[in-house]
């Protein structure tokens, strides 16, 4: 039972004012901010793409208690939302689409860490 090692490629910081939270990492870090089309959503760059690190976002806080979030990128996030389960962690948002871009699910871990498995595909809708 052969694992493959899969990179960590995205964060998501969630944020009661974005702007705000734009600012402060702007200026902190230096990260380069960009808005998805019209939504509350933040892409940040935060490096030279051939330097060690990922890039990542602001969004617009959901809910209260909503973490910090990375995201793995996977195969086929079918088949790893399967593996989380089979090894005792849980799906705690299915699958859904980001049109244009790929699909999504997010998980807890045996500790309750949730993570995003991320499955690119440029063709979804």
């Amino acid at each position: 039972n052969e694992v493959n090692m899969l990179r960590l490629v995205h964060f998501e910081i969630p944020a009661d004012n974005t702007e705000r939270a734009n600012e402060f990492y702007s200026s902190v870090f230096g990260w380069d901010m960009k808005q998805f089309g019209d939504q509350d959503y933040w892409f940040a760059n935060t490096g030279d793409p051939n330097t060690p690190g990922i890039n990542g976002a602001i969004m617009q806080r959901k809910y209260p208690q909503q973490p910090v979030v990375n995201s793995i990128s996977v195969p086929s996030v079918d088949d790893y939302a399967k593996k989380v389960t089979e090894a005792g962690g849980q799906i705690v948002v299915p699958k859904f689409t980001v049109a244009g871009a790929g699909y999504l699910a997010f998980f807890k871990d045996l500790d309750g860490n949730i993570f995003g498995l991320w499955q690119d595909d440029t063709s979804a809708k």
